[in-house]
């Protein structure tokens, strides 16, 4: 079952990955047990597919995250808010210097479910701009788009193509009907949200 996340269980699952982040660097310790007191235990008990995303100056700083629930709301946000601060290969580990200017997003994601899609226009034609986040597969290629890269990517044909590129395949590699889809939903908030 999905507990509902309240407003205010946001704002402290937010302060709860900036905390899991200064954690790191070591000196005072984090106040997670004061945080987690705010947020229900049915909330940080439940397991959800969950992505941490930094950004600094409206730029992507990391985002690392797990599609399958398979980890507690606490544990993933935990992991993902450090991997994503300093295991993302993309970027170089973020410093002490930096930690005030970056706004963190947690994405909590539904359950992914199989795209069944007849030719490439019913593929295109199914798919929802800004809702739904996709998921690739083929053979040992795999990789996903949270729905937030819309707003980057805002046509189905642009999107497909970044994300199979993303995935180490070719970038029309969608064309071909061959490979295997999912799409799911996510509940986003962030510290720049007015939440």
């Amino acid at each position: 079952m999905t507990t509902v996340i309240s407003k205010k269980e946001s704002l402290a699952l937010l302060k709860l990955a900036r905390e899991y982040i200064a954690g790191e660097f070591g000196g005072k310790s984090p106040d997670i047990k004061g945080i987690s007191k705010e947020i229900s235990r049915d909330v940080l008990r439940q397991k959800r597919g969950v992505f941490v995303t930094l950004h600094k100056k409206g730029e992507l700083r990391g985002c690392i995250g797990n599609i399958e629930p398979v980890k507690t709301l606490e544990n993933g946000i935990r992991e993902n808010a450090i991997y994503a601060a300093f295991k993302d290969s993309r970027f170089t580990p973020l410093t002490i210097d930096e930690l005030p200017r970056i706004d963190i997003e947690i994405s909590i994601l539904t359950l992914p479910e199989k795209m069944i899609y007849k030719n490439i226009q019913n593929l295109v034609s199914n798919l929802v701009p800004g809702v739904d986040g996709v998921i690739i597969e083929k053979d040992h290629h795999r990789a996903t788009f949270l729905p937030q890269v819309w707003d980057q990517l805002p046509e189905p044909e642009a999107f497909l193509s970044q994300l199979c590129t993303k995935a180490g395949l070719p970038a029309r590699e969608w064309e071909k009907g061959t490979l295997t889809l999912h799409t799911y939903q996510v509940v986003s908030f962030g510290e720049t949200d007015k939440i």
